[in-house]
């Protein structure tokens, strides 16, 4: 089993990308023309993203709930947003009228929340409203102090971590040397989890770079088929030996 697990995390070289803050403008259309398997996070009670998610689903796209969460330096959250005065009702009402504006999801990701991530109650609250509706949580990484995956397994919420932004420097150079961080990491461990945003730049440099990878021997993916890889890995692992039966003389 051990050798097993080992030649699929040297051979898989599974990337999932995933497309943030989806829904303020009607250009974030053209997005669903990416080739491959790509992730698309909408933003809440946006302009476009009821109609976003219709076309996605239209084209089988893959869609997550990119819910707000309060940030260390309190930028604007726009509609839909989790902050940490929330009593745990309005908590989970408000994420719960988000996931019902937006039926299609399989999962959420946080829209910031270097500071909702980092505390305990708000992410129960959060995971337990994930866990009614079987939905998984991507964790966007905003802060190495986040506390989402461990509230996550803590209420049996399946979840998941993003490895590389893609996108946070628009040059040509600086987009291939991120790109080039998450092919290493999953040729290293098997796959790997990159978010982008709905930039012109962005969009120009994945309509290249996506049709590479795969010439390249990269599979894309969609976000849940590395969640649910994670916990098959995870099974394998846990699962014990056969037990050898002693026969008594």
């Amino acid at each position: 089993m051990i050798l097993w697990l080992f030649a699929f995390a040297c051979n898989a070289k599974q990337i999932a990308i995933v497309i943030d803050d989806i829904g303020n403008h009607q250009r974030d259309l053209e997005l669903l023309n990416l080739p491959g398997e790509v992730t698309y996070a909408l933003l809440p009670h946006t302009p476009f993203s009821q109609h976003f998610a219709y076309q996605a689903a239209l084209k089988k796209k893959e869609l997550i709930l990119h819910i707000p969460m309060q940030s260390l330096d309190n930028k604007a959250l726009g509609p839909g947003g989790l902050t940490l005065d929330m009593q745990k009702w309005q908590l989970q009402k408000t994420l719960g009228h988000a996931l019902s504006s937006l039926p299609h999801v399989k999962g959420v990701n946080n829209h910031m929340g270097s500071a909702l991530t980092q505390h305990d109650e708000p992410m129960k609250w959060t995971m337990e409203v994930l866990k009614k509706r079987s939905l998984y949580f991507l964790d966007s990484r905003t802060t190495p102090y986040s506390q989402a995956q461990t509230m996550a397994n803590l209420y049996g919420v399946n979840n998941i971590a993003r490895h590389v932004f893609i996108d946070n420097e628009l040059e040509s150079s600086q987009l291939e040397i991120q790109l080039n961080q998450l092919k290493t990491i999953a040729t290293e461990q098997g796959y790997a989890i990159g978010i982008a945003h709905p930039y012109p730049q962005t969009q120009q440099f994945l309509t290249h770079a996506l049709r590479e990878l795969q010439l390249q021997g990269f599979e894309l993916v969609t976000l849940s088929t590395l969640v649910e890889n994670k916990y098959v890995r995870l099974a394998a692992l846990q699962k014990p030996a056969p037990h050898t039966r002693k026969r008594h003389e």
